[in-house]
């Protein structure tokens, strides 16, 4: 949670000092998860979230999630199936390419899930956006307090 939060607070100081007052600019990402579903409700909610903190919200991408069946993961919380890692989506390559090319400064999501549950994973790609493109993750939902209670 802390890389992501830095990698947004970067972007916001970033864009502060070199485009004055133009407002932030996010993509709207949603893992469905089968090809029956669709973001809809994802949108509604990334759009409001996005709204509420005066980011203004470009295209809206998302990716239908690919089980990988030979994969464990334990302690994996229940509901919450192994999918293909972010990187070999066609909804989140393209994302990276928008950033890429200027057209966005991070990606918005309903949470860590829509990007990937194995934690590995999910850090890779929020260091992906925030070293190489500079740009950051919002998750609607923040991450779960790993901190003994």
């Amino acid at each position: 949670m802390q890389l992501r939060q830095q990698f947004r607070q970067e972007a916001v100081e970033r864009r502060s000092r070199h485009s004055g007052d133009r407002r932030i600019r996010v993509l709207a990402y949603s893992l469905v998860l089968s090809r029956g579903a669709g973001p809809d409700d994802d949108w509604d909610t990334l759009q409001a979230e996005a709204e509420r903190l005066g980011y203004v919200m470009g295209a809206r991408l998302h990716d239908v999630a690919v089980p990988v069946g030979t994969t464990y993961l334990p302690g994996s919380r229940a509901g919450r199936g192994v999918y293909t890692s972010p990187g070999e989506r066609p909804g989140w390559r393209e994302a990276e390419r928008l950033i890429r090319g200027g057209f966005a400064d991070g990606v918005i999501a309903v949470d860590r899930h829509d990007i990937s549950s194995d934690d590995g994973e999910y850090r890779t790609a929020i260091e992906e956006l925030g070293e190489r493109y500079q740009a950051f993750v919002h998750l609607v939902i923040p991450e779960e307090s790993t901190v003994p209670t």
